[in-house]
């Protein structure tokens, strides 16, 4: 295993790296890592859809979920939470913030592209219609409690999850086997979704998905039928309380969680000098 220290020199060096990556690589790169995530995420609901209790429920979309990291760990993807970890190079003084910043913008929106488009073939492809409808039922479910979720709650809840995303991002940069980089991404990944903590990019799927899925009376129906949500309660799903009331929030709170709780602290507490 490798050392934290030198994990920490080892994510300044990538810092400086990835200033200089082409814009089409970091576009792709990031397209590709907003996929990789919607996919788990996909996968956790389908597991989920039918598990009355919370618990339960969430612990085995926890046990799913972290295959959309491990996939980024190892096709070599960009993914703007594990990204906040750029911040190593900016207090190391190797990149300028503008530069952070810039990188930043750019995988956010390619994650978001990603995220959306995997969220539009999903809806297309016919598994919501499992369980009588019932996946598309919870797919609505998810998309409202995230859609209606209050700011500080959102911004709170965001601080927490990239505090474990960005610790597993660099658990896998301290292993030095598959295996290793493999566990080491899904059992802190696996905590911040058993908790219920808001991951940005991961609503990047789970919003659009619940507003695709609205499309369908079905769906509609049956979310009404099996979980209790009124047509009032139907009409806080839309994109602007996507984007206001969960997205914004919630990627605030992740930039602060990955930038001072894990990036600054270790950087100060484990620089080699």
């Amino acid at each position: 295993m490798n050392k934290i220290q030198q994990v920490v020199s080892a994510h300044i060096e990538k810092s400086m790296e990835r200033v200089k990556m082409p814009f089409i690589k970091m576009a792709l790169l990031g397209v590709l890592s907003g996929m990789s995530i919607a996919g788990g995420a996909a996968a956790s609901n389908v597991v989920m859809h039918g598990i009355s209790n919370v618990g339960l429920a969430r612990l085995a979309g926890g046990a799913v979920f972290p295959v959309g990291l491990m996939i980024i760990v190892f096709l070599g993807g960009e993914l703007f939470t594990g990204d906040c970890l750029m911040i190593l190079g900016v207090l190391d003084r190797k990149i300028r913030s503008a530069a952070m910043l810039r990188v930043l913008a750019l995988v956010y929106v390619a994650n978001l592209v990603g995220s959306v488009l995997f969220a539009l073939l999903v809806s297309t492809s016919g598994q919501y219609d499992y369980s009588n409808s019932l996946l598309g039922a919870y797919t609505v479910k998810v998309a409202l409690t995230k859609a209606g979720l209050s700011s500080g709650s959102g911004f709170v809840s965001g601080i927490l999850c990239n505090i474990f995303v960005c610790a597993a991002v660099m658990m896998t940069g301290a292993a030095k086997s598959a295996a290793g980089k493999l566990w080491s991404a899904f059992f802190p990944i696996m905590a911040f979704v058993v908790s219920g903590y808001e991951h940005c990019v991961a609503n990047m799927y789970y919003i659009p998905a619940g507003i695709f899925a609205l499309g369908n009376g079905n769906y509609v129906q049956a979310a009404i039928e099996q979980y209790g949500v009124t047509t009032q309660q139907l009409a806080v799903l839309n994109w602007q309380n996507f984007v206001f009331r969960n997205l914004l929030p919630v990627t605030i709170g992740n930039v602060v969680g990955g930038v001072l709780f894990v990036g600054a602290l270790l950087y100060f507490a484990h620089r080699e000098r």
